[in-house]
């Protein structure tokens, strides 16, 4: 879950939050007079890192398009 600042308060300690946000990956979000106005996160190198994750996780089915588990459903018994 991000943690929430102040703007005023960042400002102070700025690197502190940078280091946390590198640290922990946790996001930081900053606020502007209770409004949200930034949000830092983690840099990833590359977007596609996260997705490479899934490569050759996904199911293939016989038959996508018919519906699956129909003995799951009370009400079509």
């Amino acid at each position: 879950m991000a943690s929430t600042i102040s703007k005023s308060r960042f400002k102070a300690q700025a690197l502190e939050y940078f280091r946390k946000v590198q640290d922990t990956g946790e996001e930081v979000i900053i606020t502007d007079r209770g409004q949200p106005v930034l949000k830092i996160v983690p840099y990833l190198e590359s977007p596609t890192d996260a997705l490479k994750k899934l490569r050759n996780s996904v199911i293939r089915y016989k038959y996508p398009l018919e519906p699956v588990g129909l003995e799951d459903w009370e009400a079509l018994n």
